[in-house]
């Protein structure tokens, strides 16, 4: 394999990765109300980089599952959609949080005990 396709492959299966945390990391940010951009910068911040075309789609989803709240509110003579967990929301982050918890607890056990070489 080129060098090329390992950089990739490592790519495709890192955004694999990455696509169910996402998840979790907007619930949790959305315990405090935000708008979309806020939300962003706060995400970036915290070490979540997220596209645009990847986060208002999610946040529409997360709405229609029933998982946010959101209302239109003019601040500095824009409208702006804010974002905030609703009732189910709190619930289910609760939720998986404790499943990210443990399967992060059982996946550190694993890497522990083998001998990982970046790059190798």
């Amino acid at each position: 394999m080129s060098e090329t396709e390992e950089a990739l492959l490592f790519e495709s299966l890192r955004l694999e990765l990455r696509r169910g945390s996402l998840i979790l990391a907007v619930l949790a940010s959305l315990k405090r109300e935000q708008y979309g951009y806020s939300l962003r910068v706060a995400l970036g911040e915290a070490g979540v980089e997220m596209e645009e075309s990847t986060l208002y789609p999610l946040l529409r989803r997360l709405e229609s599952q029933g998982l946010l709240d959101s209302e239109w509110r003019e601040e500095e003579r824009r409208k702006k959609r804010f974002y905030r967990l609703s009732p189910r929301g709190e619930v289910m982050l609760a939720r998986l949080a404790a499943e990210w918890r443990g399967l992060s607890a059982s996946l550190e056990t694993m890497l522990s005990k083998t001998d990982l070489k970046e790059g190798a």
